[in-house]
């Protein structure tokens, strides 16, 4: 497969981007983006780092993020596996990109910007649920904020009321690959049990 190497010839495929792909992105959060993103449950958190990138999934039962101020937001990190890829990336190399998407909406906001990881006991607090609060929060300052047009969800139908999940191999499955002895059906079966006093 041979690889385009020249980005004359790149930009040559695609020419000119359209105007207003440019003209679209902020240095900041309007009321508009505000408003979007506090009714986004879901975001990708992307990252780079020495050992390559990462794009983790963020989600919440309110909104995944608190909108500090029209230049930063705050993503709580709840209980997970403790790979902390993405948090060991934004140690290292602070830029980062977040990807919103609110459920039903065929538009994407993306925010790419510079994070910190924090464990400040009062940024902490004020996250408590129930007594559980985040071991960290990781605080990013937005550089650019835009819309992405539709188009990609719209291909994909993603909203589209369909139910793909019985044609994929389930979690069990993919960790039977790798450890033959292991009980994938009963683990697929407990998960979601499981998982409920673990999500936060």
């Amino acid at each position: 497969m041979q690889a385009i190497s020249d980005m004359s010839e790149l930009e040559g495929l695609y020419g000119e981007p359209v105007r207003r792909s440019i003209d679209k992105v902020l240095t900041r959060l309007t009321p508009s983006y505000q408003r979007w993103i506090a009714a986004s449950r879901f975001v990708i958190l992307s990252s780079v780092g020495p050992e390559g990138t990462d794009a983790s999934p963020r989600g919440d039962d309110g909104p995944v993020v608190r909108i500090l101020d029209d230049r930063t937001v705050l993503l709580p990190d709840w209980m997970g596996n403790n790979r902390i890829d993405s948090l060991r990336n934004i140690v290292r190399d602070p830029r980062v990109s977040l990807m919103f998407m609110v459920v039903g909406n065929m538009n994407v906001v993306r925010i790419n910007g510079r994070a910190i990881v924090t464990r400040d006991s009062a940024v902490l607090a004020s996250f408590d649920r129930r007594g559980k609060q985040p071991r960290t929060v990781v605080a990013v300052t937005v550089d650019e904020v835009y819309f992405q047009c539709a188009k990609a969800l719209m291909r994909a139908g993603i909203w589209g009321g369909g139910d793909d999940s019985a044609t994929v191999p389930t979690a069990g499955d993919f960790v039977r690959e790798v450890d033959a002895v292991f009980d994938g059906e009963t683990y697929d079966r407990t998960y979601a049990e499981y998982a409920k006093p673990r999500l936060w």
